[in-house]
């Protein structure tokens, strides 16, 4: 692989380089994993192997009708007997074409619900994972579980699982019937079976390296589609399509030269298997004819013989041309389960208290906490806040102020010491209580592609539209949401890239505002908005904070003069703490900034 200039990457980063080795997991516990799903619709597969048999026994009387009508009826001339069996053919084919259309139907019923509950669960186990693992992985793959993956397991299941029972129960049937007919020419027909499974195993240990990394080559590729068409601004404003472009068709290559190298080999199950048929078919020629020649077998028998032989080929072919969608489709449940094993979230503990209210008072002892072992992001911060104080947090860019916000919610856990709220280590709380008493307002806005209503409505899901509204206009939106073409039930488009960022961080003000939560925490939360528009999401903010407990991330450190205590953060340490004007009297880190940014306005 040549020495190229770095991936350009909108997101976190990927899944590992095409050109590492994956160790294959054991199929067999793949296969299990899978069972387990199939099993919830185990009577409906028990009606499909049914048909099966069924239909392979219909299959199979055919050849040995026409080894039956040449002994006991051409050979005589009995033609009423030759027509009463050959209706007999006749109403056996009609019958088998409406079991194999049954078993078809109900085995593609069984494929999709399985793939249902596949997915299902592997949607609601994202839902689970912790924030470590969306950190390390870009959208786009994660898309690619859900879709091609799950869609390779759906179309082995419904068009491979009959194909694959129908051809062994074909074999097997065969192979007893020709014993039965005649030991001998059966031995020389069946030399094929071993060549066959010996070809099959040859090449599935080269192929299913190949197909997994052909699957991990497009979830990489997916992931920068996504990401380019997320970040389409970003790459034209700073003129990068042409080197998108070149990254992108460096991933698309690699894509190519695994999907090549595993379709390849693939590809050469289909006529590898033909030959060995030929083979098998010429040796069974040649023995019958002796056989005949010398009296140990009747010119039926033969016939019969060459019929089975010639329909071998059907189930010996399709079990090497499905072959490589089944590699495919285990390679995909493979994916699709390494997620499922990730770790969830963080687990509450098992004698968990409900938090049904918070009076708001929060106690940092001690803590300390990295993201990597080896790299701490705080260090031994220690706070004590009373209910209803407002608590600002200031300082330079990866100082850790949005970390003590990650370990409030509780989306992390901290490596030492402890947090109280009220007195009660929330690692004891209820976490979906908890996050419940919190009102998050990010200065990264997330709003849904639902209606306006509807976004401000996911802070408190049974709130009354009149309420909604309330919230609105105590967030100072609900102005501009009425010169909306069609007001609070305006339909917002993907990421709501039809209304400005200012528009979509008052949105998310007003949720919070819904939500009536204990504690509130604003990360730059009027950061996007203008100067005007601040002054009045500040009023609005005041009388929301009022009687809450408030942590307050901000750079501009006029919105927090009013603070009751701000905390200067440097390096993962609590440098300085006090009041705004006790902070200005130290002349320290906090005064230097404040100095710096008034000289940066007057300017």
């Amino acid at each position: 692989m040549s020495q190229a200039r770095p991936e350009i990457r909108l997101g976190g980063p990927g899944p590992r380089a095409m050109g590492e080795k994956v160790r294959p997991k054991n199929s067999r516990i793949t296969l299990l994993r899978m069972w387990a799903y199939l099993r919830r619709q185990s009577k409906a597969l028990v009606s499909v192997i049914v048909l099966v048999a069924l239909a392979t026994a219909f299959n199979l009387a055919e050849p040995y009708l026409v080894g039956v009508a040449i002994d006991r009826y051409i050979q005589i001339g009995d033609l009423s007997g030759l027509a009463q069996i050959v209706m007999l053919m006749i109403s056996i084919a009609v019958v088998y074409a409406l079991v194999v259309w049954l078993y078809t139907r109900l085995m593609i019923r069984i494929s999709q619900y399985t793939v249902r509950n596949l997915r299902t669960d592997l949607f609601a186990k994202i839902q689970t994972l912790p924030l470590r693992f969306f950190d390390r992985r870009p959208h786009g793959e994660l898309m690619s579980y859900l879709t091609n993956d799950v869609e390779n397991i759906s179309l082995v299941l419904a068009e491979n699982v009959t194909t694959f029972l129908s051809s062994i129960m074909i074999i097997v049937g065969m192979v007893t019937i020709m014993l039965l007919i005649n030991v001998p020419l059966a031995l020389v027909s069946i030399i094929v079976l071993p060549l066959t499974a010996y070809f099959t195993g040859y090449v599935a240990r080269r192929t299913r390296q190949g197909f997994r990394e052909q699957q991990d080559a497009l979830s990489v590729l997916n992931g920068q589609i996504e990401e380019t068409i997320t970040g389409g601004k970003v790459i034209r404003a700073f003129g990068r399509e042409q080197a998108t472009i070149a990254d992108f068709e460096m991933k698309n290559v690699r894509l190519r030269e695994a999907a090549i190298y595993a379709q390849t080999y693939g590809g050469f199950m289909g006529p590898g298997a033909n030959l060995i048929y030929n083979f098998g078919f010429v040796l069974i020629a040649a023995a019958g004819g002796w056989f005949a020649l010398n009296g140990h077998a009747t010119i039926g028998v033969i016939a019969t013989f060459l019929t089975y032989t010639q329909q071998l080929r059907r189930p010996l072919n399709d079990l090497s041309n499905m072959f490589n969608s089944i590699q495919s489709g285990l390679a995909g449940a493979e994916r699709v389960f390494t997620i499922q094993d990730e770790p969830t979230e963080i687990e509450n503990a098992a004698d968990a208290i409900p938090l049904e209210h918070a009076d708001g008072g929060v106690t940092f002892d001690d803590v300390s906490f990295g993201y990597r072992p080896d790299v701490p992001t705080l260090k031994h911060v220690t706070l004590d806040v009373r209910p209803g104080q407002m608590i600002a947090l200031v300082g330079p860019t990866g100082a850790g102020k949005t970390t003590i916000i990650n370990l409030l919610s509780r989306f992390y856990d901290v490596d030492s010491g402890s947090i109280c709220l009220d007195g009660h280590d929330i690692r004891q709380i209820d976490k979906h209580d908890l996050r419940r008493r919190l009102g998050i307002v990010l200065q990264d806005t997330f709003l849904f592609s639902e209606n306006v209503m509807e976004n401000i409505r996911y802070g408190r899901l049974n709130a009354t539209d009149d309420e909604v509204i309330a919230a609105a206009k105590i967030a100072n939106a609900d102005h501009f949401i009425r010169r909306l073409p069609h007001g609070y039930h305006e339909m917002l488009s993907e990421r709501a890239e039809n209304l400005s960022q200012g528009q979509r961080q008052l949105l998310a003000i007003a949720r919070a505002v819904l939500a009536d939560p204990s504690i509130l925490i604003l990360d730059e939360a009027t950061s996007s908005v203008d100067t005007r528009t601040e002054i009045h999401v500040q009023g609005a903010m005041r009388r929301l904070m009022n009687g809450r407990t408030s942590f307050v991330i901000a750079h501009r450190l006029s919105t927090i003069r009013k603070a009751d205590v701000i905390l200067f953060i440097r390096h993962g340490e609590v440098m300085e703490r006090g009041t705004h004007a006790e902070l200005l009297a130290q002349r320290g880190f906090y005064y230097q900034l404040y100095v710096s940014q008034f000289k940066a306005a007057s300017a």
